[in-house]
């Protein structure tokens, strides 16, 4: 069975608290985007999972990757689960804020359950998605959404930006997620993201905002620079994504990525779905 997990962006992404578990409440919008991996999965002969990759190259061991925790997440409640081999071809770049590898780990979950049929429905399979990270309940829905608390709070946002295309801009650097939240300045009085998004597009730039550009263009003045050149080429809105390095900019006509390509940015044209 093959799968293909999507990225995403964040239209808006607040931090309105500080947790007493140690995680952070979170104001944000959740978009998917057409920008995939590839993940396919077998019946193999053995009581484990046999884990291969091919394109990006993949940090970390493999019981790291949330494709094999989520295995053994659901083989533990669901021990006829048999063994698997897998594949996962890595196409979404990583550590820059897309969520590929939450929803390489979201994705595994819903093959899992169609391919056996675990039966699980999708808010148990969001249940045991916020186990494996707070963003990867959102890929099980997989649809615009509004989310607050750590990423399990949910609310289905009628949003349509297909008339639109989408500029990625990914220039490899990596940001360390533990760093920007613990760089970032919680504030419970900002305008939920929800609100905003229902206005004119053009009105997103001033009111839209990513609590972790403030620091980490501080760290890193480059990125503060991509959002400005997106801008300059006639971006109506532009912000970067997650808590990684990678930025994207909306614009009603096709954009040319040029100048980005010269300096050796990895770009992606996306023309969102409706």
């Amino acid at each position: 069975m093959v799968v293909f997990p999507n990225a995403k962006i964040n239209l808006g992404l607040r931090i309105t608290s500080k947790r007493t578990d140690g995680y952070h409440n979170l104001d944000t919008l959740f978009y998917p985007i057409p920008l995939f991996d590839v993940l396919e999965v077998v019946q193999y002969p053995s009581q484990d999972i046999i884990f291969e990759s091919s394109g990006k190259k993949i940090e970390g061991t493999i019981e790291q990757n949330l494709c094999a925790k989520a295995y053994h997440l659901l083989k533990n409640d669901f021990p006829q689960i048999p063994g698997i081999q897998v594949h996962l071809h890595k196409h979404i770049p990583m550590g820059a804020g897309m969520g590929g590898g939450s929803a390489d780990g979201a994705f595994m979950i819903k093959l899992l359950n169609e391919k056996f049929k675990l039966g699980l429905d999708n808010e148990k399979m969001e249940a045991y998605a916020l186990q494996l990270g707070s963003d990867c309940p959102i890929f099980i829905r997989n649809k615009p959404c509004y989310t607050t608390g750590r990423g399990e709070q949910m609310e289905d946002i009628a949003l349509d930006l297909s008339a639109y295309y989408m500029l990625m801009v990914s220039p490899g650097i990596h940001v360390s997620t533990a760093d920007a939240f613990k760089n970032v300045s919680p504030d419970a009085s900002i305008q939920p993201c929800k609100d905003i998004i229902q206005e004119p597009i053009e009105t997103w730039k001033d009111r839209l905002f990513n609590d972790f550009e403030k620091t980490v263009f501080q760290s890193y003045p480059v990125l503060n620079q991509i959002k400005d050149d997106l801008y300059a080429m006639g971006a109506v809105y532009a912000s970067m994504t997650g808590s990684g390095s990678s930025f994207y900019g909306i614009f009603k006509s096709l954009p040319d990525g040029k100048p980005f390509a010269e300096k050796g940015y990895e770009l992606n044209l996306i023309k969102p779905k409706s």
